[in-house]
């Protein structure tokens, strides 16, 4: 058994809508592939041994037991591989519920399908999971320790930590769309202009200045003494002398922490004698030269939380500790407490083991203990100096316990240090009475404060304090997403793509877009390249300009990794053709529509999906969708158009010369066909249908008739604003065209256009592609034959992996299958051809390129242009 190829899908995609993340496993069985589980002796039973959790697995059978059951009456070991993947990144706290197992035309290769919390570990149960099954199969020991240490590490280091998660399921939650941006360790929330972001409890409205004041615990406490709030007494120091000094002023006890420490990093509270503090000291110096020393303020450690102004809420902190019984050891006392299922590894629950760390250590030398020391049943041994939660930590929530005084407090030292989230530490024996009276203190501030003691209490009422954060960044009717229109098909997105971005920039937008030749914001190209797939869509999703996205999304993007929204607010569909079929494992062209597909289904439930009618398999497309349906097509009196409107429906058709919307019984007529320069008087059908769905696009986006008429109008097809789709020059002697077309559809649209000039002789120059089907590259060639008189083979950069002789073979065989006396030539380099070309042409001839390098083909031309020029002025002279 081993791992063919391995994809990480990220958003809505070819196996799931519903489960946007998920891993995509190809894996040839191999000597497995004929092997049930049943004949593998007590499978089941190690399974069970093994994975505990895995009789809750239902699989088909539908209730719990059900995949046990299934492995007894014998299923493949893909299946095996799907649940003990799953299984394995839920016994790491990632719970994960969501598999498929699907054939493939190879035989003993399947597809494994099973959803993900944490990318990396999702790829690594997978490869543990196969690992796995097969000593399983060989009947070896497994042990699954190491894969569930591994995977617990990997979530520690990728998760989001609870204050973070927290706010973003809040978001999902209120329908507003997030983006984890690794690379700053941050998180977006919501898109283009109306972005905000967080990092932790940090907020993009927390001020800068206010971190500063938080951060210097000797300035917060200046500031807050001087606006009457009670602190302890305190000094800075940094030698053993002046912590002397300091000693000798405050007395004891006393608590050393670093200058600008936090999470309680360093910290040592209620130190008795000058050798603890020494080590108090040394310890606060790992994380800051200068050291804070104060007052020991006796009483219990309250949280208090501050949100944009308002107090949250409170909760009573408790170092981690042991109860002694009288017969237990710590170290057993320790087990007992970390079996508790509300505890796990790091953030993984809601509460967090308790580690025998050498602050644990120290606390035990103190006391004459060791970890084998039994504890007198009743007595309480506090096992950290902090109350940190990340520490094995508790947490009591008394929010509704504190009094107006304390709570009026906490809402004016925010104010006054600045924090649009600010948590405040305070030590008091009842947080009921104000603290003056119970003669406590404000110890700390902090910016960024953990709300997982507010959220997940070991004791008293879980507080959803994400919501006062998101009421805060997002207030009523204040969006957070930017409308986005997806385009999709196999020819015409990029022109519809340009023609859409060109409309609603002239509407007053501010738009960003994603094509085969780049990312454009605001109409300058930011990015160079083919970028249709999901890190193009979601670079134009996070650009803070941008308040109207146009995303064209390919095939390949789709197959790779999914979308990078979830939703859209129109999704269009072209057309479906056979390209790129036996690529990515899609053989069909049905198979191909369900790629396509894809763009309808993420439409919002208040959008439109925009489909062709006069494509069966997009029409097809419309059943089954959550949003509203808009159809465009060439024939006013296809009866899907007549049967769409007669329900008070929308469309758009080509109707007596005309660009028409048709609503309900009513028909709007935006602009003649021969005027909209992108149909080039008409001839260009193909492009038709691009403005037809553009028209929609326009419409459904609140355009006025009027408006949608003069964009297409000043849409010039052009190198520059359409480079690559009929990009037509007129040189003195004959015409040139250039275009991307790179499969039989486009091929054969355009020549519909070539059709209709006239011109002789005419010239094409085309190529094979090398990852594309044989029977492809002889239509290539038989279309070729039916529309050119003489024909020039050119060869791409890149034969992916194909022998360029045996390509342009199968290019003449299709010519000669047309035209047995026609004798083609073959030149490699796309240049030179076109070069051949420009200079052997006759007068009125007429030259069509295929390009795969536009830019250097114009040049190429346009340098050719002004020598003809020159010639033509020497020979007048």
């Amino acid at each position: 058994m081993k791992i063919v190829e391995l994809k990480i899908m990220r958003g809505p995609n070819y196996w799931s809508i519903k489960h946007p993340k998920i891993i995509v496993l190809k894996l040839d069985l191999e000597d497995l592939q004929h092997v049930l589980t049943s004949e593998v002796a007590s499978l089941s039973q190690k399974l069970q041994k093994l994975f505990p959790g895995i009789y809750k697995h239902r699989s088909s059978e539908g209730t719990e037991g059900g995949f046990l059951r299934l492995v007894d009456e014998g299923t493949t070991f893909s299946k095996i591989v799907q649940h003990i993947a799953l299984e394995l990144q839920t016994m790491a706290g990632m719970d994960s519920g969501y598999g498929r197992r699907y054939g493939t035309r190879e035989e003993g290769v399947e597809y494994v399908v099973f959803s993900y919390q944490q990318e990396r570990a999702g790829a690594y149960a997978a490869e543990a999971a196969v690992r796995i099954t097969q000593a399983l199969a060989r009947g070896e020991r497994i042990s699954i320790v190491q894969d569930v240490a591994k995977l617990h590490q990997i979530r520690e280091d990728e998760y989001f930590g609870p204050s973070t998660e927290a706010i973003v399921q809040e978001a999902v939650n209120r329908n507003i769309p997030y983006i984890q941006n690794k690379a700053g360790e941050h998180i977006q929330l919501g898109y283009g202009v109306h972005q905000k972001r967080i990092q932790a409890a940090m907020t993009s409205r927390t001020s800068c200045f206010a971190v500063e004041n938080a951060g210097d615990k000797n300035k917060t406490k200046l500031i807050l003494e001087d606006a009457g709030v009670p602190v302890p007494q305190g000094l800075i120091v940094r030698t053993t002398r002046e912590l002397e000094e300091a000693i000798a002023e405050l007395g004891y006890p006393i608590v050393t922490k670093p200058l600008d420490g936090n999470q309680g990093k360093g910290a040592s509270i209620n130190v008795q004698n000058w050798k603890d503090a020494l080590k108090g000291m040394a310890e606060a110096q790992r994380h800051s030269q200068a050291v804070m020393v104060e007052q020991f303020i006796e009483g219990a450690d309250y949280r208090l939380l501050v949100i944009d102004g308002k107090f949250t809420a409170a909760a009573k902190r408790t170092p981690a500790l042991v109860t002694g019984d009288g017969t237990s050891t710590i170290r057993q006392l320790i087990n007992q407490v970390n079996r508790d299922p509300r505890r796990g590894v790091g953030h993984e629950k809601a509460l967090t083991h308790i580690r025998v760390d050498k602050t644990t250590r120290a606390i035990l030398r103190e006391k004459g203990l060791t970890l084998q020391s039994v504890l007198p049943a009743g007595e309480v041994l506090y096992l950290k100096r902090t109350a940190n939660l990340s520490t094995g930590g508790t947490a009591t929530d008394v929010t509704d316990l504190v009094h107006p005084y304390n709570v009026l407090m906490a809402e004016r030292i925010a104010g006054i240090i600045g924090l649009d989230i600010c948590g405040i530490d305070v030590m008091t024996t009842d947080i009921a009475i104000p603290l003056p009276e119970t003669r406590g203190a404000v110890i700390e501030v902090n910016a960024a404060p953990g709300l997982r003691m507010h959220i997940s209490p070991t004791q008293g009422l879980p507080r959803n304090v994400a919501e006062p954060i998101l009421n805060m960044l997002f207030p009523y009717n204040c969006p957070s997403r930017i409308p986005i229109v997806a385009v999709t098909g196999t020819n015409g997105k990029t022109t519809t793509t340009r023609l859409i971005a060109h409309m609603l920039r002239f509407k007053g937008h501010k738009v960003g877009y994603t094509t085969t030749d780049g990312i454009y914001i605001q109409d300058k190209k930011i990015i160079k390249g083919d970028t249709t797939g999901a890190y193009s869509s979601e670079f134009v999703l996070k650009d803070p300009t941008v308040n109207y996205a146009v995303l064209e999304c390919a095939r390949g993007g789709m197959l790779r990794s999914g979308l990078a929204f979830t939703q859209c607010d129109i999704g269009i569909v072209m057309n479906v053709s056979e390209d790129h079929l036996g690529l990515g494992d899609i053989h069909t062209i049905e198979e191909m529509a369900k790629v396509k597909a894809v763009i309808p289904r993420t439409v919002c439930s208040e959008g439109y999906a925009i489909l062709n009618a006069d494509d069966d398999l997009v029409y097809s497309m419309a059943h089954g969708l959550r949003s509203k349906v808009a159809f465009f097509s060439l024939d006013e009196a296809n009866p899907r158009i007549t049967e769409h409107i007669a329900k008070g429906g929308l469309a758009a058709v080509f109707e007596d010369g005309n660009i028409s919307i048709f609503k309900n019984t009513y028909k709007i007529r935006v602009d003649r066909v021969a005027d909209v320069p992108l149909t080039f008087g008409g001839k260009a059908k193909f492009n038709i249908y691009n403005v037809l769905a553009a028209t929609l696009a326009g419409y459904i986006s609140h355009m006025e008739i009027n408006e949608i008429k003069t964009a297409l109008r000043t849409f010039i097809p052009s190198p520059e604003t359409t480079p690559g789709r009929m990009n037509l020059f007129k040189l003195p002697k004959y015409e040139v065209l250039i275009d991307y077309a790179h499969n039989t559809a486009s091929l054969q649209a355009i020549g519909d256009f070539i059709r209709n000039v006239e011109a002789s002789p005419k010239i094409g120059i085309i190529a094979g592609i090398g990852d594309r089907r044989e029977e492809d590259m002889k239509e290539v060639g038989r279309l070729a034959a039916e529309i050119f008189d003489e024909i020039i083979i050119r060869q791409d950069k890149d034969l992916r992996g194909r022998d360029g002789k045996a390509i342009n073979e199968r290019v003449k065989e299709g010519i000669f299958s047309v035209k047995p006396e026609l004798e083609p030539k073959e030149i490699n380099q796309e240049t030179r051809a076109l070069a051949h070309a420009l200079e052997y042409a006759p007068e009125g001839a007429f030259i069509a390129l295929f390009s795969e390098d536009i830019p250097e083909a114009t040049k190429l031309i346009e340098n050719f242009r002004i020598i003809e020029h020159r010639k033509s002025a020497s020979n007048i002279s």
